[in-house]
């Protein structure tokens, strides 16, 4: 029987999922499994900054290649990566988190090691990551491959995190394997034919008899990556569509049904008024959390609501359990008549126009940037006035959004961008940022350097931290923290060093300060006509100017 490392054999499987990066930390006990990466001509590491930017870097790279891969080491390593890797859970996203650990020796005899609580106990940090995960792993000899193989499969399948756990000794420990490894089983079981058949039926029937139905498009059409299949159901429907905020960027924007975007008491109003006329909602892949529905406003009648998921079908009050979107879709949009229905609604309702003036306000802004975008932009927008002005922003054709409106953990944009610049090459990266949340992960700018990436980094500068002083204690000093040359940002991480030009650093574009708008636009004709350098600005916005999204958002809030 053929033999194989296990370490190899792990690598291997990661390459089968389409993975060729891996983000991490070096660490005493991960670096033989960095070794095996470094050597591989198929993969590349990471090298960030820290372990918390890795697992958000992971997290981005997820989002547009479908699934991501980090390494730590045990104990303050993984730890540090937790909070990132509880995000990627929260937001169904497949991550494989990959912990060095000690040899299988020390852990048998309980050593008192470093990295360790001293107390014997080596299972703890497992049973920690554990409860983010829906597959966890500590590796022994004897099950390694086959262990592997069920926590990758299983976080594919269930569009959650993976947790391998990899004793040092064990990295090139060689194991006999089949001469032909089956692939990974990264595919939904076929839903049951009785029950689909009957709630296709029943679907149908809904459909035929609606006068004026709807369609909602949400996040985990995204994640189980079955936007074509929505697609053709839209444009063979003619429905009136919208999206979710967790589900922008799954529809095309151009297509004459699309509206906008809804969420409840946050939506535009002549949005919200249209959705209130339908006698029929279809809803695919919807995430009900607080900030994807308007703090709950988002409160769709049951009784004339059919609800397409991953897990079931949703037909009013009956549920066809196991009935997933991803076969039923493209037999639903079957059923459909040739020729799409057709909706006189008036031209799509958008914001306010741009206001009179020459600050640099959000309502300006939003509307003026994606005149100087690229198409196939990656859009990565922090945690507060930027996640929610990106909701009605006009991206250009082919827009991926990145957010992360459940989960939420301000600096996330920052290690996301990396990952995804870095997973997809062709596409232009656009990171909208925060003062505050930038403060946080700032060091990714320097891994933007190292691979040679070339993002378009817009830094908001509103002098705090805004979305918290909309939420509570506009006056407060907790809110605010201190000032930054954050136009220097490029040149602090190395950007002009010649040492690092001979790495493969990016040529630098644009790097400096804009506070109008006739700065703000001149340096964007800079940055359009360099596509291939990075490039930072720092924007500086009136400190209390917020999108309408987020006032709304902050309003609707007090009794959350």
């Amino acid at each position: 029987m053929p033999s194989i490392k296990i370490g190899q054999h792990l690598l291997n499987r990661l390459k089968e999922i389409n993975i060729d990066v891996v983000f991490g930390v070096p660490g005493d006990f991960n670096m033989p499994l960095l070794d095996l990466i470094e050597d591989d001509p198929e993969l590349t590491w990471g090298n960030n900054a820290n372990e918390l930017n890795a697992s958000y870097a992971a997290d981005g790279y997820a989002r547009i290649r479908g699934a991501g891969a980090l390494v730590t080491t045990f104990g303050v390593g993984e730890l540090s990566a937790v909070n990132g890797v509880a995000g990627s859970y929260a937001e169904m996203l497949p991550v494989i988190h990959i912990v060095g650990t000690p040899s299988t020796k020390s852990q048998a005899a309980g050593a008192m090691l470093h990295h360790s609580l001293g107390d014997g106990n080596f299972d703890v940090f497992f049973n920690m990551s554990s409860m983010i995960a829906c597959a966890s792993a500590h590796l022994k000899k004897q099950t390694a491959i086959s262990e592997i193989d069920r926590v990758i499969s299983q976080a594919l399948l269930s569009k959650r995190t993976g947790y391998i756990g990899i004793p040092i000794d064990l990295i090139f420990c060689e194991v006999e394997i089949p001469g032909s490894l089956p692939p990974l089983q990264t595919q939904l079981p076929k839903n049951p034919p009785q029950v689909q058949e009957i709630a296709l039926r029943v679907v149908s029937d809904a459909i035929s008899k609606a006068k004026f139905p709807v369609i909602i498009v949400d996040g985990c059409v995204l994640r189980h990556r079955c936007q074509k299949q929505v697609q053709e159901f839209i444009e063979r429907s003619g429905f009136p569509t919208y999206v979710a905020p967790m589900g922008k960027g799954a529809v095309d924007e151009r297509l004459q049904c699309f509206r906008g975007c809804y969420s409840g008491n946050v939506t535009l109003e002549a949005v919200g008024e249209e959705i209130k006329q339908a006698d029929l909602i279809i809803e695919i892949g919807s995430i009900k959390s607080d900030f994807n529905t308007g703090n709950f406003s988002y409160a769709l009648d049951r009784s004339k609501t059919i609800t397409l998921h991953s897990f079931a079908t949703i037909v009013f009050c009956a549920e066809y359990q196991k009935v997933s979107m991803m076969e039923f879709i493209p037999l639903l949009t079957q059923t459909l008549p040739e020729q799409p229905r057709v909706f006189d609604l008036g031209p799509r309702h958008k914001p306010l126009p741009i206001q009179p003036g020459t600050e640099i306000t959000h309502n300006y802004f939003w509307q003026k940037v994606p005149e100087f975008m690229d198409e196939n932009a990656i859009v990565c927008a922090e945690t507060g006035t930027a996640e929610f002005a990106s909701l009605n922003m006009d991206g250009p054709v082919g827009t991926t959004y990145i957010t992360q409106i459940l989960w939420g953990s301000i600096g996330f944009s920052v290690g996301a961008a990396v990952g995804a610049a870095i997973a997809d090459r062709n596409r232009r990266v656009y990171l909208f940022v925060g003062d505050g949340s930038f403060q946080l992960t700032c060091q990714e700018v320097c891994v933007f350097l190292r691979h040679g990436l070339t993002p378009v980094i817009f830094l908001l500068n509103n002098d705090g931290y805004l979305i918290e002083k909309l939420i509570h204690g506009p006056e407060r000093a907790y809110n605010n923290f201190q000032m930054w040359e954050y136009s220097k940002t490029l040149d602090y991480f190395g950007a002009h060093l010649e040492k690092n030009s001979k790495m493969g650093c990016p040529k630098v574009g644009f790097e400096g300060k804009v506070a109008t708008r006739d700065e703000f636009e001149e340096a964007m004709k800079q940055v359009q006509a360099n596509p291939d350098k990075i490039h930072f600005l720092e924007v500086i916005m009136p400190q209390f100017d917020a999108p309408r999204e987020l006032e709304l958002l902050v309003a609707n809030s007090e009794n959350r």
